[in-house]
């Protein structure tokens, strides 16, 4: 009997699926971009507020994002009292319950933004993952259009204040109340068919993603992917699937003609083609009062953006946006990017969405048992971060890697001279390290730091210290030289590269070659 003792299993590191690193050059890009949505929504007078990642199961409701996953579409967990808890899956939940709790202490019309994590147990794939971020902004206690036309404003401001010109994003407005009233025109109104319409919004919701083949597949029977999943359809009839079909195509004539604009001209090309396809809608929806109000609103949004002068080049009715989320209530919009990128087979594809949201009056009402009218808009920050990297809008500010202060001498009073040395640096606003490898070569220290990137390193051994100067080595420098100089006596002869300067004087040194090297980079572009 062999009686040796296995060797423990390695444990493997693997990424779970859905889920990303991110590294140092994606954050610094997101917090980029979060600063300057931040400043446009600080602008619009919104205030900041942060909700935890988890909620009470039923504090989420109904309103889940796929239905056709375990738990509902969310990540949930029992805590130590046996209640149901759950990965938010979005910010609009969780804020509908923080003001519902916080009602008698919240100023209405609550205007407040957040940004943060949410949490989708939803079947990844490619640029779909199951944590990503969202950054929103929300009026809560405003019952009006006008808190939905400001919503859209401040999308396309947003979208310009992120560097993406006019041309390159559309916001495209439309009402649930519409969508509602088509489907009360092909029988599927009232409270028994309420799962049926979800059904519905998010097989049209794909539109932007299958053609229309396929999203029929979905209002029918059903629809098979190419893995061989099958996705449950709504059980349509044919006639019904066509009479949804005539609103699409309807709703799409707003999109035929091309963006038009004359400050000169009262009556725009694009309005009078807004006109001509709302009064088409009003025939499809006829008999619905709440397709007649939804169109009714869809026109005064239109006036008060155009007030304002956010045209259809900015600002577009579209009732063909679908929304997939039941929550909605009223207006719904989406921040489309216009122009073309080469997907991950070697495709060039128009962007697409990189945010949406819209009118939710019943999600705060739930727990109040009184209407509390609110409306919203998410970016989704991960999707725009790429779009902006396309663009070359992001990620272009310079980030210079850390002086690194060597370790010559490993005593107790140098390795103090060499901790005072990289406290004064970053006193002095300069990024530093001493290094703290296990290497004492001090070739292999000035390995560490080329392959970091770094500017200068700083040295002193024994001799430097008794006379009480430093040697700062260009590291940028030195690898040019290191491709022109080709002896040892002009190397020599050279030295550019470092010098010696006294303990005092190293902050203002430093500080003058990164300038001289910061001079280098402009000119050489």
């Amino acid at each position: 009997m062999n009686d040796k003792k296995k060797k423990p299993q390695k444990l493997r590191a693997r990424l779970p699926r859905g889920f990303v690193d991110r590294s140092a050059a994606d954050i610094r890009a997101v917090d980029e971009m979060t600063d300057k949505i931040r400043e446009v929504y600080e602008r619009y007078g919104f205030d900041p507020v942060e909700t935890p990642l988890f909620e009470y199961t039923d504090a989420l409701g109904k309103f889940l994002p796929d239905a056709d996953r375990p738990n509902e579409g969310v990540f949930s967990l029992q805590d130590d009292d046996e209640q149901w808890m759950s990965a938010r899956y979005d910010l609009t939940a969780p804020l509908a319950r923080h003001v519902a709790e916080n009602f008698n202490d919240i100023q209405l019309p609550y205007r407040t933004y957040r940004a943060g994590y949410v949490f989708r147990n939803e079947k990844p794939g490619p640029g779909r993952f199951r944590q990503f971020m969202q950054f929103d902004a929300d009026t809560v206690g405003a019952a009006g259009v006008q808190a939905d036309a400001e919503m859209c404003m401040m999308m396309a401001d947003t979208m310009e204040a992120l560097g993406i010109k006019r041309g390159d994003y559309v916001i495209r407005v439309n009402n649930r109340k519409v969508l509602d009233g088509v489907l009360e025109a092909i029988g599927l109104g009232g409270e028994e068919n309420a799962g049926r319409r979800v059904i519905v919004l998010r097989s049209l919701d794909k539109l932007d993603k299958f053609d229309w083949v396929d999203v029929a597949k979905l209002l029918g029977e059903g629809r098979k992917d190419e893995s061989g999943d099958f996705t449950k359809g709504a059980g349509l009839q044919t006639d019904q699937i066509s009479k949804i079909h005539n609103f699409i195509e309807t709703a799409k004539k707003l999109n035929s003609g091309r963006d038009f604009r004359d400050d000169r001209a009262p009556l725009r090309k694009d309005d009078y083609l807004l006109t001509q396809t709302l009064d088409e809608l009003r025939i499809i929806v006829e008999g619905s009062t709440a397709g007649r109000e939804g169109l009714a609103e869809l026109e005064l949004i239109h006036a008060l953006v155009s007030s304002a002068g956010y045209y259809s080049d900015r600002i577009k009715i579209d009732p063909s946006v679908i929304r997939g989320l039941e929550y909605y209530t009223g207006p719904v919009f989406e921040a489309e990017l216009q122009f073309a990128v080469t997907n991950e087979k070697g495709e060039k594809v128009v962007f697409g969405s990189v945010g949406g949201g819209g009118r939710y009056d019943g999600l705060v009402s739930r727990f109040m048992g009184q209407p509390v009218p609110a409306t919203g808009f998410s970016i989704g920050v991960s999707r725009l971060m790429t779009a902006l990297k396309n663009l070359g809008k992001l990620g272009m500010e310079e980030v210079i890697a850390p002086v690194v202060v060597c370790v010559m001498d490993r005593d107790t009073e140098s390795l103090g001279k060499y901790q005072q040395f990289t406290q004064q640096l970053r006193h002095a606003g300069i990024r530093a390290e001493m290094y703290q490898g296990n290497k004492k070569n001090f070739g292999d220290q000035l390995k560490y730091a080329d392959r970091r990137g770094s500017p200068l390193a700083i040295i002193q051994g024994g001799d430097e210290r008794a006379q009480g100067v430093v040697q700062i080595k260009d590291l940028i420098e030195g690898k040019r030289l290191s491709g022109e100089i080709e002896d040892n006596v002009a190397w020599r002869e050279a030295r550019v590269a470092q010098v010696s300067v006294p303990e005092a004087d190293l902050v203002a040194k430093v500080r003058e070659m990164l300038a001289a090297q910061a001079e280098d980079r402009a000119r050489n572009g």
